[in-house]
């Protein structure tokens, strides 16, 4: 059984309404490992939300016998400066600030820290201090939002 954004999203799904799996993430070693999901809600993440879908997560890794021995499972919100890794992502955060770190040099800089301007069909349009990049969506290796304090 491969472990992947897609059958952690349907597990969720049978058992837990509304809710989308934001980030899976996978660390630690042979000894221990850990897996993080970061999920989102409309109503927002709570304690009860984070503990739903750890159970069932929890219970279907078991199931699925998915580690070779102990793991940590890993429940919360996506938090203030969420990642941005699909498309549907970006589309949320338009005319939000945003820090893009592109796999290669885009326009110059492999990183970019300023206005999403839009979503395009295979890239985003970010403004930085006055100049504009399209960034393939394919060459974004780490993307977040950038909290403003008001």
């Amino acid at each position: 059984m491969a472990l992947s954004e897609a059958w952690v999203q349907q597990i969720i799904d049978r058992e837990v309404e509304g809710v989308e799996l934001v980030v899976l993430e996978e660390v630690g070693g042979k000894r221990q490992k850990t897996l993080r999901l970061f999920i989102d809600h409309m109503g927002g993440v709570t304690h009860d939300l984070c503990s739903r879908v750890s159970g069932a997560v929890g219970r279907a890794l078991d199931e699925e016998d998915v580690f070779e021995g102990a793991y940590a499972l890993e429940v919360s919100s996506p938090g203030l400066e969420r990642p941005l890794r699909k498309r549907s992502h970006f589309e949320a955060q338009v005319g939000k600030k945003v820090y893009v770190k592109a796999r290669v040099p885009i326009e110059g800089a492999k990183v970019w820290q300023g206005t999403l301007l839009r979503v395009e069909t295979d890239g985003i349009v970010v403004e930085d201090a006055g100049r504009q990049a399209v960034i393939p969506l394919g060459e974004i290796g780490n993307a977040h939002l950038i909290y403003e304090f008001k």
